[in-house]
């Protein structure tokens, strides 16, 4: 069995794609190491080697993974809203 690691996108700036992985830590990584149509707020599911090294190179977007976190988010946000009695929840 493939092991892999799941990184969400944050921000692309100046060519590099700057990544988070599911404990929250940040890894920066050419965008010229990572699929072409990458953009912010994909997810991407990356093979890593024994010693947990990241094969960039054969990273896969998981549009299911990025849309199922979207919608969560908007649930979250949804929550938030309705617990807010100024109304001044804005994000």
């Amino acid at each position: 069995m493939a092991i892999e690691r799941i990184y969400a996108v944050d921000r692309i700036q100046h060519r590099t794609a700057v990544l988070v992985d599911e404990d929250g830590h940040y890894v920066l990584v050419p965008c010229s190491r990572l699929p072409r149509e990458l953009k912010e707020s994909d997810v991407l599911r990356v093979p890593v080697d024994d010693a947990g090294t990241p094969d960039w190179g054969r990273a896969q977007i998981d549009q299911e993974e990025a849309e199922r976190r979207r919608a969560e988010a908007g649930r979250v946000l949804e929550e938030l809203e309705e617990r807010d009695p100024g109304g001044d929840v804005k994000l």
